[in-house]
């Protein structure tokens, strides 16, 4: 947070004035604010700002920093602090906001509009969307392009606006800028031909032609001196950074979106324009001709047209007769200097406005649909010329100070009238402040049938030679009774003005004396159709859409277009009453001397200003007034958590009782006023300590609303999740007795069956009839062994676990025999009872010898008898020390009966090639794994293998 301000400051806000008087107010802004450096002041969320004529460091990023999100008061005054307000105010009550920058010439509007617009850049899309980021280069660097076009340095501002911008920025939900639109008016064209001494041309043209690189300036055959040109001549002896601007200028027209070959049509329109100047003409008895064809020549190639065309239209007029004849005019040299003239202002007018309608297209929203995209909002920013009091002051003049004074009434209307009528609407109790309404002088300039403007008209459509002086003497006879006109006629001894040449208007800011020469031509704004035709046949495509009224050929009848005075009294109503439909925020620019100096204050000047400016008068309404206002609803609506009684619903008997209970339970009962409809709280104060509240409040009820709805959604989950249990479970209960149904149906006759239902297709089960499935497949066999005799069940056990042991690896096992177990029944002796396996094998030892033995197999021991001896034992071996059994995976009777002491036995159980079916590794096998598999369950104790290797 920026450092509050020390008493030796002054008042930061003239409302804390100890009295409001003229005096108290002018010692406070000099003494106390300019000369300690403090160039912003208060009036309420009014800014008074002084220009300083020197460089602040006042506004980088630190400052931003502290200014975003505060309130007005929590600060030191600054453009900032009105800039946020106004930002706020269209963020949170989604209310289309205005900052309205007004005072006269040099008094530092163009920077304060330029500061605003860097400032809201800066707060706006934290997360840095690509999108909104163009859109805020785009806003930025736009200035920078209408400042080089619509700017030029004056003896009272070296960059001095001579047209007025009104710049709508469009917000999304979110509060990011999606877009804008720029209006532009009145622009000072006729600073294009002629200039006061020690003023400029625009500044688009000196830095075109100081910064401009020297390919650039030979392509639009142009000198980098702009004495040589008569458009450029008077302000050649300054410069004002003119190589350095023409660098930002291109940089900024090339990221705005500009094409190349736009750019270079700029330029080129631009060198038209000097070489027009440059266009002399001489008589020649009744005709004249153009001095020096050079600057025809170049005009024709840098405007893509033919170079006769251009002398054609420079020499002579066409018109068409009442009978549709089409007859060519020759120009007098004065109407050709005219034609010309004429001619340099329409191009670099239409250039212009071109630039603004081509930015707005790069930047206006476009597909907007409110309903996805929320409510589009609209912060606008107008900087428009101020009041202008010159020695010699023309129609330029004329029509912007009925500009400022169309402004000032607004500021009247909006700050002072309304204000005051709210206060006894709604009952408030008020002591009415007089001020002065300047609506009288308003209608003087636009009153219908009786206002000036209407009589420049009246005059400019009358038939026959109707000049200046006559236009005078109609506007001497209608308004010679008004108290704020006053011509030489009325007051014969002011010598300050002259007989059928000058009038006098009392302005809000002053008296200003108009100079009458040149207001008819200037209000007609005459441009000879031969020229417009001749931009429109141009090559160049954007020449050509700069002068879409150039397709009328000369016979087509047309409407006579309004004059220049009445486009400009349109547009400007249709300003104030876009204005007037916002909520207005106001910077009022003071300029503190004529000598643009740091350190010099001009009391006298600066008490005129702001005497004209209303301030002593708006301190005065915001002294006795309320700083913020609200329906009962509304203010409800916002605050009613803050108090206990109103939060989440009342059951009082209005919003105001509602209203009312919040104010109490904060203790600010003597801050506010009770309206018919609308609460009045006099200091901001009490309204941000509310809004602090609110703040800290909402985490606390976004969780609350969080759990609440996380609750609704657990619940609802929790009930669909119910229905689909539901809903399976019958599904489910409804697949299984559709699958009992299908099995009853296919299993119907199985036990009469030979086979048991071996042959029948069983339907495919449910995920939940698995195990079911399991259990009838054993009833299914045991109805198939309960057939088998019990002296066979010995040999069938055998072979099933041969076949779950072997896992289908041997092809033939001896499955299709009948299992003897005893293949020396011949020579059984009685010692020879209960055994497994009884026959005669071939062992190999070591060394690879083999020997004929007999191998007996009992559920205890293992005995390997010697058949030549009858059958002697020569080794018992108890049967729990084997641990098991590999075999070959081919048709040899190889065996190996491993035992724990790594003892093995390898044996052939039949030697030489066998006959079919008699293979007895199988019936080895099964015998043992049966044996053991019923005597020792888990089978812990013996492994049967099977690999190609009899070693494995």
């Amino acid at each position: 947070m920026a450092e509050l301000e020390g008493l030796e400051f002054g008042k930061s806000d003239f409302v804390l004035l100890d009295e409001v008087t003229m005096e108290q107010f002018m010692d406070n802004l000099k003494l106390s604010r300019f000369e300690k450096g403090r160039i912003y002041t208060y009036i309420g969320e009014v800014v008074v700002s002084v220009n300083p004529y020197r460089e602040m460091d006042i506004y980088g990023k630190d400052t931003i920093d502290a200014y975003r999100g505060r309130e007005l008061y929590e600060n030191p005054p600054h453009l900032y602090a009105v800039s946020d307000a106004a930002y706020k105010a269209m963020k949170r009550r989604a209310k289309d906001t205005c900052i309205v920058i007004s005072g006269e010439s040099g008094a530092g509007k163009t920077e304060a509009s330029k500061h605003i617009m860097q400032y809201i850049a800066a707060i706006t899309n934290p997360s840095q969307k690509a999108e909104v980021e163009s859109v805020k280069n785009v806003l930025l660097k736009s200035n920078c392009v209408l400042e080089a076009f619509g700017n030029a340095k004056t003896n009272r501002n070296d960059n001095s606006s001579r047209f007025g911008k009104y710049m709508d920025i469009n917000f999304n939900f979110n509060g990011d800028p999606t877009g804008g639109h720029i209006n532009n008016y009145l622009l000072e064209k006729s600073r294009v031909v002629q200039q006061h001494e020690g003023e400029r041309n625009f500044h688009s043209f000196y830095q075109l032609l100081r910064g401009g690189s020297e390919e650039m300036l030979k392509s639009c055959h142009l000198h980098n001196d702009p004495a040589l040109y008569l458009y450029t001549r008077e302000g050649s002896a300054t410069s004002n950074n003119d190589r350095m601007n023409h660098k930002a200028v291109m940089s900024a027209l090339d990221a705005i979106g500009f094409l190349p070959e736009e750019i270079r049509s700029i330029n080129q329109i631009l060198a038209s324009i000097l070489h027009l100047g440059n266009v002399s003409f001489a008589s020649d008895g009744e005709n004249i001709k153009i001095l020096g064809l050079d600057s025809v020549k170049h005009i024709s190639e840098l405007t893509a047209t033919d170079p006769d065309s251009v002398s054609k239209s420079l020499l002579f007029r066409t018109v068409a007769t009442g009978g549709g004849e089409v007859i060519e005019k020759g120009h007098t040299e004065q109407d050709a200097c005219f034609g010309r003239n004429a001619f340099a202002k329409a191009l670099y007018e239409r250039l212009f406005g071109w630039i603004v309608s081509r930015i707005n297209g790069i930047i206006e929203v476009k597909d907007y649909n409110p309903v996805l995209h929320g409510k589009n909002t609209v912060i606008g920013v107008l900087d428009i010329y101020g009041f202008e009091i010159f020695d010699s002051n023309s129609f330029e003049q004329f029509c912007i100070n009925y500009c400022n004074e169309k402004l000032q009434q607004l500021f009247i209307e909006l700050i002072l009238q309304q204000e005051q009528d709210e206060y006894q609407r709604e009952g408030i109790t008020w002591q009415h402040i007089d001020y002065f309404n300047n609506q009288i002088i308003v209608g003087l300039v636009e009153q219908q049938h009786k206002g000036i403007i209407s009589i420049l008209d009246e005059a400019c459509l009358t038939v026959g030679n109707v000049t200046d002086t006559v236009c005078l003497e109609s506007m001497n006879t209608k308004l010679a009774q008004h108290p704020h006109y006053t011509s030489r006629k009325f007051n014969p001894s002011d010598k300050s003005m002259d007989f059928q040449k000058h009038f006098r208007i009392r302005h809000y800011a002053g008296d200003v004396t108009y100079s009458v020469d040149g207001f008819l031509e200037k209000n007609k704004d005459l441009l000879f159709q031969d020229f417009k035709r001749l931009m429109y046949n141009s090559t160049n495509p954007v020449l050509k859409e700069m002068w879409p009224d150039g397709q009328l050929s000369i016979t087509e009848v047309t409407k006579r277009p309004l004059t220049a005075a009445t486009l400009f009294k349109n547009s400007i109503v249709a300003l104030v009453d876009k204005l007037a439909c916002k909520e207005p925020y106001y910077v009022r620019c003071i300029k503190p001397n004529e000598m643009k100096s740091p350190v010099l204050f001009d009391d006298a000047r600066c008490e005129h200003q702001v005497a004209y400016l209303g301030l002593l008068e708006n301190v005065m309404v915001r002294r006795a007034g309320f700083a913020y206002r609200q329906l009962y609803a509304r203010f409800l609506q916002r605050y009613k958590m803050t108090c206990e009684y109103t939060w989440p619903n009342h059951l009082m008997s209005s919003d105001r009782e509602a209203v009312e209970a919040i104010i109490t339970q904060h203790g600010f009962h003597d801050d506010v006023a009770y309206g018919h409809t609308k609460l009045f709280v006099r200091t901001p104060r009490s309204l941000f300590t509310l809004e602090q509240e609110r703040a800290a409040l909402l985490p606390i009820l976004v969780l609350f609303l969080q759990k609440v709805w996380r609750g609704a959604l657990a619940r609802l989950r929790c009930r669909r999740m119910r229905a689909i249990y539901t809903i399976m479970g019958c599904y489910k209960r409804y697949k299984v007795k559709a699958h009992f149904w299908e099995v009853e149906r296919r299993f119907a006759n199985v036990r009469t069956m030979a086979d048991y239902g071996r042959s029948v297709q069983w339907p495919t089960p449910p995920a939940a009839l698995a195990s079911f499935h399991r259990i009838t497949n054993t009833w299914w066999a045991r109805q198939i062994v309960k057939n088998i005799p019990p002296s066979d069940m010995l040999e069938v056990r055998a072979k099933v676990a041969a076949l779950t042991s072997l896992s289908g690896e041997r092809k033939d096992w001896g499955v299709g025999r009948a299992w003897e177990r005893d293949y020396l029944s011949n020579v059984r002796t009685s010692k020879q009872k209960d055994f497994l396996f009884y026959s005669q094998h071939t062992v190999v030892n070591r060394f690879n010898k083999s020997t004929d033995r007999a191998l007996l197999i009992t559920d205890q021991f293992v005995y390997k008898l010697e058949p030549r001896k009858q059958f002697k034992v020569l080794k018992r071996v108890p049967l729990d020390l084997f641990t098991g059994l590999s075999v070959t995976s081919g048709v040899d009777q190889m065996a190996v009966l491993h035992t724990s002491s790594h003892d093995d036995v390898l044996m052939c159980l039949q030697p030489g090639e066998l006959c079919p079916n008699q293979d007895r590794v199988g019936e080895l096998v099964g015998v043992l794994v049966d044996h053991f598999s019923r005597s020792v369950p888990d089978l812990s104790g013996f492994t049967p293998s099977l690999s190609g290797s009899i070693f494995s």
